[in-house]
């Protein structure tokens, strides 16, 4: 698999990464921890070396499970996770460099790990100035404990002040198809100082794999989506125009609809990383796949004259989860 530069910042991973949240429920039940740490090596023998986690998901758990799917091949692969949740009083945020401190140390035992090579504040602390909290990685990258920080859900100003601190490596945002909120604002700031991007959710939490339909139900005991208005009946059967330009690109380049996706991501800048995530082998390989597809200029010219005409039905998370995003 090719290898991208995420920005400016000497860090190259491969170009599409492997989302691990999902292993530990998100989007479903938790997957058994050998099918799990199956799918994750898998994703490196394919090519993969840019995994993401973070302390929250499944609370602590899914860190555990990428230290020990990752352990065999550590010096070969990139570990990206995050902290910014207060876990002991969740949902509520903390990125107060005593804070910071004291989980890096958790985050580097449960991923059996002497250094971080890319950790995020997963949600801007409105109680603590960016500014201190850039400090505080900053102190963390100069004692060998972490490699790159980056962002996640911050707007411009943030990265802004951010950056002017210590120079940010990763923004981490929500971005896809149907999601592109971020091309207006944040991506250009990204290109202006050398910042990469890495989309989460880069196939619509599923839509776009074109396998969700109108009587699709969601768990709401372990699946984000039963509160998210964009999968309610109403909004998938509304937003089926955004899946017949994927399947109709599909066609063209004799791909799948999942695999035109990523590739219009990828397509974008170089220094965009998508990070897709699966709990199956099969859904693996398609994923990856995507990396053997080149969408050229008129092929993407094509995709853009569809979307201007589209408009997504439903916002793309319940305001409860919304609110700790900045716009």
């Amino acid at each position: 698999m090719k290898q991208r530069e995420l920005g400016n910042s000497g860090l190259n991973v491969s170009e599409l990464g492997f989302g691990c949240m999902g292993l530990n429920g998100g989007y479903g039940a938790p997957t058994e921890d050998k099918a799990a740490i199956a799918v994750i090596r898998a994703a490196y023998e394919a090519g993969v070396t840019f995994f993401d986690t973070a302390e929250v998901y499944g609370l602590r758990a899914n860190e555990t499970l990428v230290g020990k799917a990752l352990a065999p091949f550590r010096d070969k692969v990139t570990i990206a996770t995050k902290f910014g949740f207060d876990l002991d009083n969740y949902p509520d945020l903390n990125s107060r460099p005593e804070h910071i401190k004291k989980v890096v140390e958790q985050c580097l035992t449960r991923l059996r790990t002497d250094v971080i090579d890319l950790f995020y504040q997963h949600r801007v602390d409105a109680n603590t100035p960016i500014e201190e909290t850039v400090g505080a990685l900053k102190d963390l990258i100069d004692e060998g404990k972490i490699k790159h920080y980056g962002l996640s859900e911050a707007n411009v100003a943030t990265l802004r002040r951010a950056h002017a601190v210590h120079p940010v490596t990763a923004l981490q945002s929500e971005y896809s198809l149907w999601t592109r909120d971020r091309e207006a604002d944040v991506i250009p700031v990204c290109e202006e100082l050398g910042i990469g991007f890495v989309p989460w959710s880069p196939v619509g939490m599923g839509y776009l794999a074109g396998k969700i339909t109108p009587s699709a139900t969601f768990d709401s005991s372990n699946d984000l989506r039963s509160e998210f208005p964009r999968f309610t009946p109403e909004a998938i059967r509304a937003n089926q125009p955004f899946l017949d330009v994927l399947n109709g690109m599909a066609a063209r380049k004799g791909a799948t609809a999942v695999q035109i996706a990523l590739a219009w991501l990828m397509a974008q800048k170089p220094w965009i990383v998508p990070i897709p995530g699966t709990t199956r082998i099969a859904h693996l390989q398609e994923n990856l796949g995507a990396s053997n597809v080149t969408l050229d200029t008129d092929d993407l010219k094509v995709i853009q004259a569809a979307l201007a005409t589209l408009k997504v039905v439903g916002a793309r998370m319940s305001e409860k989860y919304l609110a700790s995003c900045e716009d």
